[in-house]
C-alpha cells in the first residue's frame, strides 16, 4: 500500500455491522444542476463508502485506529487530488466534483475525508502549484496512486491561528538547508512518506519543501487520547537538525500566501464534505423516526420531531446550496477566500447542530454506535475548529464586510 510500509492490512469487518442504508436527500433538486460526471462520481463513491468504510467505522473508531488500509482504495476511487490534471494522474475533474467526492467520504466518517482531503488539497495542491516541474513528477504520480502518502506541516504547538508566529525554521547549509522546530496535530503524519513542511528562513521569510520521512532527525509521534476523529491517525513533526536538499525546497512561493492557499483549497473540501456528515445523521434521524414506536404511533408523528427534522432538511438545503453555487465561483477562479471561509464556518456548524438534534431524536441509543450519531457529532466538534477555527472564520467575514482587521 505504502512506500514505508506502514498500514495494518486488511480490513476488520465488525461482528453484525449494519447494512448501511443511507439514501441521498435532495429536497430542491439541486441535482439538475450538476452535470454527468458529478452524479458518475457521487455514485461511485457512496457505493465505494457503502461497501468498505460503513461496515468497519464503528468498530474502528471505538478502538481510536486508522483504517489505514482504506488508502489504496481511496486512491482507486480517484478521491487523491481529483480536480488536478491528469498529466500528473489524477483526475482532471473540476471543483464542484472534488466537492461532492469529499461530501460522499465525510458521509462515512469525518476521518476518513481528512485521509483524502489532506492528501489532495494539503499536500498534493502545493507541490502542483509551487513545486518545480521535476518535483512534480517525482511526487504527484505516487501520491495520487496512494503509493506514496502525504501530511501537511503548518500548525505548531504554540502557533494554532497565527500561523505567521512560527518559529520552526531553516538555514542555509550548502546544498541544502538544515531545518529545526515542531509541527503540531498533523493528520497522517505517523504514517506519511513525506510532508509538506512550511518554515522560516533566515531573513524570516516563510518557505514550503517537501521533506521525506526518512531523513535523518525526523520523527513523527503519534498523538492519543482523542475523543474525537479516532478513526483518523494524528501525530507531531518533529525536526533536529534535518538536511533538506535545495531542489525540495518550493522555488518561487514567499510568505504566508503559499500554506493559506493550500488551506483554501481544504477549507473548500470541508465545506462540501460537512453536509455529507449532516445527511448521515439527518438519514438516521429521520429513518428511526419513522420506525420508532412510542405512546402508540411512530415517534415521527410527534410535532416536536416533525420540528427537528424539518429544521434539518431546511439548513442542509441551504448549505447545498451554498457549496453548489461556491463550486460554481472555484471552477472559474472566482471564489475568494473571504467566500470559501463563510462556507466552511456555516456548513461545519450547520453539521454539528444537526448531529445534535439527530441525536436527541435518538434517545438513549443516540449515544451508542448502532448508530453514527454520536461519532459525527464527536468529529464535527474538531472540523468546527481545524482549517480556521468557527471563531476565526467569522472574523474573515467580519473583515472582509468592513475593512477592519480585527486580528491587529
Amino acid at each position: 500500500m505504502q512506500a514505508n510500509g506502514k498500514g495494518n492490512g486488511l480490513a476488520t469487518h465488525s461482528k453484525g455491522a449494519k447494512e448501511d442504508r443511507f439514501q441521498g436527500h435532495d429536497y430542491y433538486n439541486i441535482d439538475e444542476l450538476l452535470e454527468d460526471d458529478h452524479l458518475l462520481a457521487r455514485d461511485a463513491v457512496r457505493t465505494w463508502v457503502k461497501q468498505e468504510v460503513s461496515p468497519i467505522i464503528e468498530d474502528y473508531a471505538n478502538r481510536a485506529e486508522c483504517p489505514t488500509h482504506l488508502f489504496k482504495g481511496l486512491a482507486e476511487i480517484g478521491a487523491f487530488g481529483p480536480s488536478l490534471p491528469t498529466k500528473y494522474g489524477c483526475g482532471g475533474m473540476d471543483e464542484i466534483a472534488y466537492g461532492i467526492i469529499m461530501q460522499e467520504l465525510e458521509r462515512g466518517d469525518s476521518g476518513i475525508r481528512s485521509m483524502a482531503s489532506v492528501q489532495g488539497s494539503l499536500v498534493m495542491y502545493p507541490i502542483y502549484r509551487f513545486a518545480s516541474e521535476e518535483q512534480k513528477m517525482k511526487y504527484l504520480p505516487k501520491l495520487a496512486s496512494g503509493e506514496l502518502i502525504g501530511c501537511f506541516g503548518l500548525t505548531e504547538p504554540d502557533h494554532g491561528s497565527n500561523p505567521s508566529g512560527m518559529v520552526t525554521n531553516i538555514k542555509d547549509d550548502g546544498d541544502a538547508y538544515i531545518l529545526n522546530g515542531a509541527k503540531m496535530w498533523i493528520t497522517n503524519s505517523p504514517v506519511a512518506d513525506l510532508a509538506v513542511v512550511w518554515a522560516k528562513d533566515e531573513e524570516g521569510v516563510i518557505r514550503g519543501m517537501v521533506v521525506e520521512t526518512g531523513t535523518k532527525g525526523f520523527t513523527t509521534p503519534e498523538i492519543h487520547g482523542k475523543w474525537s476523529l479516532r478513526a483518523s491517525i494524528t501525530g507531531e513533526l518533529v525536526f533536529e537538525d534535518v538536511r533538506v536538499p535545495k531542489e525540495n525546497v518550493f522555488p518561487e512561493i514567499r510568505g504566508l500566501k503559499g500554506p493559506l492557499s493550500c488551506l483554501s483549497k481544504a477549507r473548500y473540501g470541508i465545506a462540501w464534505g460537512a453536509i455529507g456528515a449532516a445527511m448521515d445523521c439527518y438519514d438516521s434521524a429521520l429513518r428511526y423516526s419513522q420506525e420508532r414506536v412510542q405512546f402508540g404511533k411512530p415517534i415521527g408523528q410527534f410535532q416536536l420531531t416533525q420540528k427537528k427534522l424539518a429544521e434539518m432538511i431546511t439548513e442542509i438545503t441551504k448549505a447545498q446550496l451554498l457549496a453548489w453555487r461556491l463550486g460554481t465561483l472555484a471552477n472559474v477562479g472566482k471564489a475568494t477566500p473571504a467566500q470559501i471561509s463563510m462556507a466552511k464556518r456555516n456548513n461545519v456548524h450547520m453539521a454539528l447542530e444537526i448531529a445534535r438534534e439527530a441525536r436527541q431524536i435518538h434517545g438513549g441509543m443516540g449515544i451508542t454506535n448502532e448508530y453514527p450519531v454520536m461519532r459525527h457529532m464527536m468529529n464535527l466538534e474538531t472540523v468546527l475548529t481545524y482549517e480556521g477555527t468557527h471563531d476565526i472564520h467569522l472574523l474573515i467575514t467580519g473583515m472582509d464586510v468592513t475593512g477592519f482587521n480585527a486580528f491587529k
